[in-house]
């Protein structure tokens, strides 16, 4: 038999590597050929049940092994709910995670919670975020991994102070009251949400979360800004910053959104030079105006300077309309004519740096005078080539400052409005709305305007309140992200990035941000541990007194910054160190750190216990900007490394129709009402796993969208799956494995291709988790279902598994290969679907009572599953079947004896395998052609009946990698069987309609 001969070899190619998927082999186009038997998916289906009690096949009813099982196939409503909620319970997913932190394992698995902010309920972004995050450590348990998951929640920050205030609706509170109802309003805010994680089936330590509020967390986190600060990377300084007159507050870009459609009014307005250029003067030209554009009229009486581009045209030009000499870019005098209406004649041409030594009259204050400067930042995208400068209210015009040492005067206040610095015109005006108005009359007036435009831009605002933000200096802490950025960018290149297309938006948000701004003038988070001298205003920061402020926020929390005399806060030990005088001399700051900062040293709180980099961070596409580079700059400023080897970013959850949820739109998704339904009949209870359904069958490297044709589908298919998890229950009632399996040798040649199958299956499951696509493990589990599984072994097995007798090695061999297949199938839902994986466990054979599936581990394959020889034997019979129905299409198979003719050789032997005698009715080749008889032989008879079908083909046997070869020919005829139908098996085998089978002759005599 060429199966020994085979059996030796040490490894056989796998006919699987020559094609992409089952799509294009032979045993899939073998299978899309369907009779009346091999549509037989579900347990009553196609099975030998009889119609009526008094026919003969009822005669036989309770000799058929039909199966039976207690698991429902439907789960729906209230009953849905219940028995998620029991399965929780019973199977113990609150100690979940406590048991495998105890437990021994060879490695770790980190993966570090991006906390969510505490500022409401819970919606499905957080849904999207914590299951995904779950699927993956679910998994990594069940490999074997102690899994490291602390989840945590950010809870400082202007978001909920204001909404704590908001709720109270009183004003004038003093610091410590309003950290107690900030306190109060996110404690409640987390309740919510950590009750919804669990709900959804989260495995975590719920009791032993992580808070940014928390007092070790903030020492932790001060720790970090001490070690920056004595390195270098946090100063103070006065420069201008993002601030948002709404709140109050400076901002730092990760709280920034962009109005795409902000509307300003633009200006272009005149700046005559009393002082030309010597390269214009020689020219003979008097009376020039430079041309200058700006979105920011109210940043107009801050001019300090007029920039130009050093190594760009410039022209004087003329105006045809008014004879008026301008000074504009060669490039954009064409585009200024046009916006003009007139023409321009250009009356000398000159190079950016023959401008230097020009001295322009400001437009609106008498006897200021503005030198022109050469700068890189400026363009010629837009506007005249030629930039109105304003220190205090531009970052690229703080630059200019810097190098040419310009006044950095700011005359606006935290309110947004103008202060006595600008003049008694504009003095407490707010400056984006009637301040504008008056600087633009003030131009009018002076003759300076020359063209007004409303431009839609993008334009930045607070995120929170919505509403517009000015750039201003003040006196801020900040990160030199400038000295960090090169060191961030070559960590960054260690670390894997899931989809890799995000890389570059991480590279690139790094390249804008030259510093970052730490500070907020606000109560409501962690204190900036600074005193102030009462007199010079100067800092007193150093290890010692920062040292001393996180041993007290450990042992008392935060409030008491505000609680404590400065005399405990500054003992005199430390003002000693300090080299500082006497504590008098100094009061505490009244800064809070900025919420990204807190979150970003979580890293320094949290990993702790493991490797001190996390496996992996996952969260959403906003974090590119916020978590994922305030976590990499704090950890590579203090410990020159990412704290994480990988990052997975997400899209974000969306409606059906691609729109972003919005309350006052009123399409937002609640996860509450997903899982328990809503008062309103088109909103059903799903409960939690379709819930985890949908986030696991997404592309969530996309848009994610939800609504009730993706949660209907993820019911559906849940449906199908629970169909063919109890078709496997049923049939393996009364079987338990552990003394009733039959070893893989013994078997059916057809159920160790199907352990081969499986164990290709669990590879390409385990594959599609591990690089975080549970899409792909649900299609991996869903083609396996569909192709291998309902059509075509089930379909084959059903004979076998009904009417062999009960204690039989093949029906035997069947079940221990279906326990097999329910096992490794039950296990690889089980990170997607817990809550069903768990109950199937319940009612699956072959474990202790009270034993759950998550603590016994991954799926089993073995090794051994993978036979040379025997995918090549069962290969070449599908190959045979394939012809075979391609030639009795819309007909039963069932009722055909088949002749195969195939000469002596490879092919032959293998064949041969599968069928030892010539002529058989129950061989194992007969069992996969399911036909009524398989006749083998080297020749196709001569006498064959005239209503014989034909056909032929041949197979490819590849072996020891190459090493052995053959294309077998084979010829079939297919011929209508001359035997009767069973009335037991209602196979085509049995002599008269009257009369049993030999099988079931045998097999009923037996029971009897």
């Amino acid at each position: 038999m060429l199966l020994c001969r085979v059996s030796a070899v040490s490894q056989t190619l796998s006919r699987w590597g020559r094609r992409s998927h089952w799509g294009g082999g032979l045993l899939h186009r073998a299978l899309s050929f369907s009779s009346s038997r091999c549509q037989a998916v579900s347990p009553g289906e196609g099975s030998p049940q009889p119609a009526e009690t008094g026919s003969p096949q009822g005669l036989y009813r309770d000799t058929v092994l039909l199966p039976r099982t207690d698991f429902p196939m439907k789960l729906t409503g209230q009953k849905l709910l219940n028995r998620e909620l029991q399965i929780q319970q019973e199977c113990g997913f609150a100690d979940l995670y406590s048991w495998q932190r105890e437990r021994k394992a060879k490695k770790e698995f980190c993966l570090h919670d991006g906390p969510p902010y505490a500022n409401g309920d819970p919606h499905v972004g957080h849904a999207l975020n914590k299951i995904l995050k779950d699927i993956r450590n679910r998994f990594e348990m069940l490999r074997g991994r102690q899994v490291h998951y602390i989840p945590g929640w950010d809870c400082h920050g202007l978001p909920i102070e204001l909404k704590a205030l908001g709720e109270l609706g009183t004003s004038g509170l003093g610091p410590l009251e309003i950290r107690q109802k900030a306190r109060e309003f996110a404690e409640g805010a987390i309740a919510r949400q950590k009750a919804a994680f669990q709900r959804w089936g989260v495995m975590a330590d719920w009791d032993q979360c992580y808070y940014t509020y928390d007092g070790v967390y903030e020492a932790a986190q001060l720790k970090v800004f001490q070690e920056m600060h004595s390195k270098g990377f946090i100063y103070q300084d006065y420069k201008p910053v993002f601030w948002s007159p709404s709140t109050r507050t400076a901002l730092a870009e990760a709280e920034l959104e962009y109005n795409p459609v902000h509307v300003s009014r633009s200006i272009y307005t005149t700046f005559p030079l009393s002082t030309l250029p010597p390269e214009i003067a020689s020219e003979g030209l008097e009376s020039v105006s430079v041309l200058v554009w700006t979105t920011q009229p109210w940043t107009i009486p801050a001019n300090q300077a007029v920039c130009y581009m050093p190594n760009a045209k410039y022209s004087v030009v003329k105006r045809a309309d008014t004879s008026q000499l301008l000074l504009v870019a060669s490039e954009c005098s064409a585009s200024v004519a046009a916006l003009l209406e007139t023409e321009l004649e250009s009356v000398g041409t000159f190079t950016g740096s023959q401008l230097e030594g020009g001295i322009c009259k400001h437009p609106t204050i008498p006897d200021k005078e503005v030198p022109l400067l050469p700068a890189n930042h400026v363009t010629m995208a837009k506007g005249t080539g030629l930039v109105h400068t304003a220190p205090a209210h531009g970052m690229d015009d703080y630059s200019v400052a810097s190098q040419f040492k310009l006044s950095v005067e700011c005359m606006v206040d935290e309110d947004g409005k103008f202060t006595e610095l600008a003049g008694p015109e504009l003095q407490h005006l707010a400056v984006m709305t009637e301040g504008t108005d008056k600087v633009i009359t003030m131009l009018k007036e002076c003759g300076s305007l020359v063209k007004e435009e409303q431009c839609v831009h993008s334009y930045p605002y607070d995120w929170r309140t919505k509403q517009p933000v000015v750039i201003r200096p003040s006196k801020q802490w900040f990160i030199n992200t400038a000295s960090l950025k090169d060191k961030a960018k070559e960590a960054l290149q260690k670390v894997r990035v899931l989809p890799e297309s995000a890389r570059g938006s991480l590279l690139s948000m790094l390249d804008r941000r030259t510093y970052w701004c730490i500070s907020r003038q606000r109560s409501w988070g962690v204190p900036i541990p600074v005193f102030y001298h009462r007199e010079t205003g100067e800092p007193l920061i150093n290890k010692h007194t920062v040292t001393h402020i996180a041993q007290l926020f450990k042992e008392k929390g935060s409030d008491c910054w505000w609680e404590l005399p400065v005399e405990d806060l500054l003992p005199s030990e430390v003002l000693k160190k300090s080299k500082a005088g006497p504590v008098t001399d100094y009061v505490r700051g009244e800064d809070v750190l900025d919420i990204w900062f807190d979150s970003g040293a979580s890293w320094a709180a949290v990993l702790e216990e493991s490797d001190s980099r996390a496996d992996v961070y996952v969260e959403g596409k906003d974090q590119i900007g916020g978590w994922f580079q305030s976590s990499l700059l704090t950890s590579v400023a203090v410990r020159n490394k990412a704290p994480y080897k990988a990052l997975v970013v997400h899209g974000f959850a969306v409606t059906e129709k691609g729109d972003k949820m919005s309350k006052s739109l009123g399409n937002v998704v609640d996860p509450d009402q997903v899982i328990n339904g809503g008062e309103d009949p088109s909103l059903p209870a799903y409960g939690a796993d379709v819930l985890r359904w949908w986030v696991a069958e997404s592309n969530v490297f996309s848009e994610v969208q939800i609504g009730p044709t993706a949660l209907n589908s993820a019911r559906d298919s849940i449906i199908k799956l629970r169909n063919t998890l109890k078709f496997l229950l049923g049939n393996l009632q009364g079987f338990d494995p552990r003394v009733q399996a039959v070893d893989p040798k013994e078997m059916h040649y057809i159920d160790q291709y199907m352990l081969h199958l499986l164990r290709e299956y669990s590879i390409k499951v385990t594959d599609a988790y591990t690089e975080f696509d549970a899409g792909r493990a649900i299609r991996v589990l869903q083609g396996f279902i569909a192709r291998e599984l309902s059509s075509f072994y089930f379909s084959i097995i059903k004979d076998r598994l009904y009417c062999d007798p009960e204690d039989s090695l093949g029906r035997r061999s069947c079940q221990t290969v279906l326990e097999e297949i329910l096992d490794g199938v039950t296990r690889s839902i089980a990170p997607i679907l817990p809550h069903l994986a768990e109950e199937v466990y319940l009612h699956a054979p072959g474990h202790g009572e009270g034993e759950t599936l998550f603590k016994s581990g991954w799926i089993k394959s073995s090794s051994v599953w993978r036979r040379p020889g025997l995918e090549e034997a069962v290969e070449g019979a599908c190959a045979i079947r394939d012809s075979f129905l391609s030639s009795i299409p819309g007909k039963n198979a069932a009722q055909y004896d088949l002749n195969i003719a195939v000469e002596p050789g490879l092919l032959f032997e293998l064949m041969e395998s599968l069928q030892e005698h010539p002529s058989s009715t129950s061989s194992q080749l007969a069992e996969l052609m399911m036909v009524a008889r398989v006749n083998m032989c080297s020749v196709l008879p001569r006498d064959l009946p005239s209503d014989a079908l034909l056909s032929s083909g041949s197979f490819l046997i590849n072996l020891e990698g190459g090493v052995i070869r053959e294309d077998s020919a084979y010829k079939i005829a297919a011929v209508p069987t001359s035997a009767v139908r069973c009335p037991r098996c209602r196979r085509y085998t049995a002599d008269s309609a009257d009369c049993l089978c030999p099988r079931c002759q045998s097999t009923v005599s037996q029971a009897h």
